[in-house]
């Protein structure tokens, strides 16, 4: 049987966590945000001072660290739901999602959760393509780069906003390069522009495109 599976992908800022929350509540589905995972992972390599370019201790860390990302993230059991949105985490956290063995290890966590969970929505960058690439519903969110920094600036506070356009169109630049499950478009996703749309008409946009397809 196919799983009841929402993958919602797309770029930072694009809207993922939002609208994945308020699809997860009108489908009566639970909600997974991957992107906590790989911060929270991110946040355990600052903890432990390790270099996250190093993959091989990274990856070791990713496979011994404890995380449960509900509605606060917990980290080897302490309470990181606001470190892992912090500058140093966001600073690093591309370069620990880029390792193979780290992207390996939360995968294969993911679809484990999905799995205990009889399917749910799950929001990231490559959850229609690699994680759960036959999920009924595929959605992929984007936004310009001006917006989407915006956004990311109201999430972190006022003092993130001098990141920029620039810093978001980096980080895309990354995330869409690397050679492990790349930032892509799924073939058969619905794609949304969320730029100057209400999160209520984006939402109505996904669940309009679930109809009929969901198990």
């Amino acid at each position: 049987m196919t799983a009841r599976v929402v993958a919602i992908d797309g770029p930072a800022g694009s809207g993922k966590s939002t609208v994945a929350r308020a699809v997860a509540s009108r489908l009566g589905l639970e909600y997974l945000d991957t992107g906590a995972m790989y911060r929270s992972v991110a946040y355990a390599v600052l903890r432990d001072s390790i270099d996250a370019n190093d993959g091989q201790r990274v990856g070791a860390l990713a496979r011994a660290t404890a995380i449960v990302v509900d509605d606060r993230v917990l980290v080897d059991g302490a309470d990181a739901t606001a470190e892992i949105r912090g500058r140093e985490v966001t600073a690093i956290v591309s370069a620990v999602a880029a390792h193979p063995d780290v992207r390996h290890e939360m995968v294969r966590r993911q679809r484990a959760w999905a799995d205990a969970h009889g399917g749910g929505v799950i929001e990231g960058r490559d959850i229609g393509t690699v994680v759960y690439p036959d999920a009924p519903v595929k959605v992929f969110l984007t936004a310009d780069e001006d917006e989407r920094a915006r956004r990311r600036a109201l999430e972190a506070g006022i003092e993130a906003a001098d990141h920029g356009a620039g810093d978001i169109a980096r980080r895309d630049r990354f995330d869409s390069t690397r050679a492990i499950s790349p930032l892509v478009r799924a073939r058969d996703a619905l794609v949304v522009d969320t730029t100057g749309r209400s999160v209520d008409e984006v939402v109505d946009l996904v669940l309009s495109h679930a109809e009929g397809r969901l198990p």
